[in-house]
């Protein structure tokens, strides 16, 4: 009997109404992640990444199909689906160790259990020097790793991130990248990461989700086969970098053709 995938997307798609005209955001829409995998949605703006990234969130309801969470449908936000988004969407008014024990305080654990999650997984992302600080004393790479411990810290099996390091610089995005692999082989968490990056894309994920836009829809799907930890120097990265950039490109291009 095959494994229950903990995503199944089924033939999804979004109209949007604008000023009284229909707008088509995503059309059919098929994507199966198992438990563990590690899955980047990459393409153009307007292709529908961060629509479907909503719906499995349960922040949007899809127009038409479904989504799948454990078989049962995805009806609305849930702490088992963790969103990470590029703007931190912290709590100005707590501290660092409040914004990550915020969940489980609202889920009403004792408060021994808070403290002991939130401590673990401030130590996790390195930040027990920071644990009392605001978001606004904090740098934004800091604010990202908030931000990820905050959706651990509430139990998410899967992770959900919209371009979260796109607002950073170089360096920061490079380390941050590190610390979410790491991360990620710690808990055997499932992530879904959209980007606009194909370098990143590559470095990160076990499989690469090109969608393409008008109206936005998955055109193929990649797997990376290159060992980890994965140098972006070497040719071999460099080749698959060159196969997905033409692959990208060609779906562009038919398009605008």
């Amino acid at each position: 009997m095959a494994e229950l995938p903990i995503l199944d997307v089924r033939g999804v798609g979004k109209i949007y109404e604008l000023n009284g005209q229909k707008i088509e955001a995503l059309r059919g829409a098929d994507l199966v992640v198992k438990k563990g995998e590690f899955v980047c949605l990459i393409g153009a703006s307007g292709c529908g990444k961060s629509t479907l990234l909503r719906i499995v969130a349960g922040f949007e309801k899809p127009t038409s199909g479904q989504a799948l969470m454990w078989d049962k449908p995805v009806t609305g936000p849930a702490p088992d689906r963790g969103m990470v988004f590029q703007d931190y969407g912290l709590f100005p008014w707590l501290t660092v160790r409040q914004n990550i024990g915020f969940g489980p305080s609202s889920r009403g654990l004792p408060k021994a259990e808070v403290r002991d999650t939130v401590e673990r997984f401030v130590t996790m992302v390195g930040l027990t020097r920071f644990a009392d600080a605001y978001p606004h004393q904090l740098s934004g790479g800091m604010k990202q790793r908030v931000a990820i411990a905050r959706v651990l810290a509430n139990d998410a099996e899967m992770v959900l991130m919209d371009e979260p390091f796109g607002a950073l610089d170089a360096m920061t995005r490079e380390r941050l990248q590190d610390e979410l692999l790491d991360i990620w082989q710690r808990t055997k968490l499932t992530v879904l990461f959209v980007t606009h990056s194909i370098e990143e894309a590559i470095f990160l994920a076990d499989r690469v989700v090109v969608m393409e836009p008008g109206p936005g829809r998955i055109a193929s799907e990649h797997r990376i086969d290159l060992p980890r930890p994965r140098d972006v120097a070497s040719p071999e990265f460099n080749e698959v970098r060159r196969e997905m950039s033409a692959r990208l490109h060609s779906h562009h291009a038919r398009k605008a053709a």
